[in-house]
């Protein structure tokens, strides 16, 4: 392969129609993902031990390509249904204090204080930093002796704020649980996630691999920590059944529940791949890119970007911050010119993919032309 063609093959298998900008919230299958999906379902039709057991071969190889990504070993990650499965394992089975932005993604909030009323070993130290940033600073005032760990998102949904895990780990020092939930970023950006102790994902947006691919990451600090407190069967020391309970596993697989969706795990091993071909700083440098020309097109029509300016902050995400009332006629103009967004709360959230082409930008740009048009109207 020569230098350059994996991204540039990787920009090709983008085969949707222009205008979507809504990758945070869901990302298309990719033609791969797509064809390899009939071809093993194909496999499971025939009921025949050789094509079951051929489909099931998908679930470690989409642990060792999730291991490669992470820079971790296999035996260190397992599957999950979804990123908020592998927060459930992770905060169900914490104890003390765990710091979480009040802002962050349900999966984090409802997750901790779900696990504190139930179990009453968790306590939740909520914070609430300007803009929902969960930065350095507001993470070391909010540090107390009870403080066992730090809950935060590497790309902030709404923003788009990207979290500083190295500055976060040096903040919560080397004996302090830190878990990440990783998925508006993991794949798309390069990140420090040898500082984390939990790293939680899921394919079915910027991997473009479906509903059911989650994953999770167990370091060791983490396995020798945690209570697998919602480990199940698949979970236990033992392969197999019998009468028996047995402990949970002295792995990250006391961190299961069931078995493995294996077609899941087959699209989530088919997307994985083709972002190795492309390389993972590659998509980055793209992506960046993108961000960049929609905040300059922001800035021409005199809208504001909640997003960080740094490129080593922000990710695919740009949130836009519309002047009060102007929230639902601009993405009214959006819409008008068959653009697809996530407008809540008064932003609107623009997500942009490394295949996103100069037609789907230029689409941005005359909507916000039109905006402004009707707006000195």
């Amino acid at each position: 392969m020569t230098e350059g063609s994996g991204i540039e093959e990787y920009q090709s298998s983008f085969d949707g129609e222009p205008g979507y900008l809504n990758w945070a919230a869901f990302g298309p299958l990719s033609p791969a993902v797509r064809s390899e999906l009939h071809a093993d379902a194909e496999l499971l039709g025939t009921g025949r031990p050789s094509g079951i057991d051929l489909v099931a071969e998908r679930t470690g190889e989409a642990r060792g390509l999730v291991a490669e990504l992470l820079g971790a070993p296999i035996d260190e990650v397992v599957l999950q249904p979804s990123t908020t499965y592998g927060l459930m394992h992770a905060l169900y089975g914490l104890r003390g204090g765990v710091i979480i932005g009040r802002a962050e993604f349900p999966s984090l909030t409802v997750t901790a204080t779900r696990a504190a009323d139930a179990l009453g070993r968790l306590t939740p130290q909520w914070i609430e930093p300007l803009d929902g940033f969960v930065t350095p600073d507001a993470v070391r005032a909010a540090l107390t002796d009870e403080t066992t760990a730090l809950a935060v998102s590497l790309v902030d949904y709404r923003t788009g704020y990207r979290a500083d895990l190295a500055a976060l780990r040096d903040v919560i020092g080397p004996d302090r649980i830190l878990i990440v939930d990783a998925i508006q970023g993991f794949g798309v950006v390069e990140a420090d996630y040898e500082v984390a102790d939990v790293v939680c994902g899921h394919g079915f947006k910027w991997l473009r691999a479906g509903r059911g691919t989650g994953f999770a990451w167990f370091g060791p600090r983490a396995q020798e920590r945690l209570d697998p407190v919602l480990s199940g069967f698949v979970g236990m020391d033992v392969e197999g059944f019998s009468d028996a309970v047995h402990r949970p596993a002295p792995t990250a697989r006391a961190f299961t529940i069931s078995r493995t969706d294996d077609l899941a795990a087959a699209r989530l091993a088919t997307a994985l791949r083709e972002v190795r071909e492309a390389g993972v700083g590659a998509i980055e440098a793209e992506i960046a890119g993108r961000t960049r020309d929609i905040m300059h097109v922001a800035d021409r029509y005199e809208i504001a970007v909640v997003t960080p300016r740094a490129p080593e902050r922000r990710a695919g995400i740009v949130a836009l911050a519309p002047a009060a009332g102007d929230a639902g006629p601009l993405a009214a103009s959006l819409a008008n010119h068959g653009l697809v967004v996530t407008t809540r709360g008064g932003l609107i959230r623009v997500s942009v993919h490394a295949g996103t082409g100069a037609d789907t930008l230029r689409l941005f740009g005359d909507a916000l032309a039109a905006f402004a048009a009707a707006r000195v109207r």
